[in-house]
């Protein structure tokens, strides 16, 4: 399985949902709280193109994207291609 980053902060419902639909999966992730260290959340944003909302999802070297991103990657039946990677 490949390494997953998740970049997250506590209070975000969008990141709780992320990391539902990884733990279903049996994902093992790597989670970091950028609401508690501007240096993480520079680098997200550096890593990510510059997007600065959360949660901001990483598979292997793919910048997945957010939340919406990662649930229409499970319904188009992706999601566990790239998990398996």
């Amino acid at each position: 399985m490949p390494k997953i980053d998740i970049y997250t902060s506590p209070t975000c419902g969008f990141c709780h949902a992320a990391k539902r639909l990884l733990n279903e999966k049996g994902a093992s992730f790597a989670e970091i709280d950028v609401s508690r260290d501007p240096d993480d959340r520079k680098a997200m944003m550096q890593r990510a193109n510059g997007r600065h909302t959360v949660p901001q999802i990483f598979i292997g070297e793919t910048h997945v994207g957010g939340c919406d991103e990662l649930y229409a990657l499970e319904r188009a039946g992706k999601l566990d291609q790239m998990l398996a990677a």
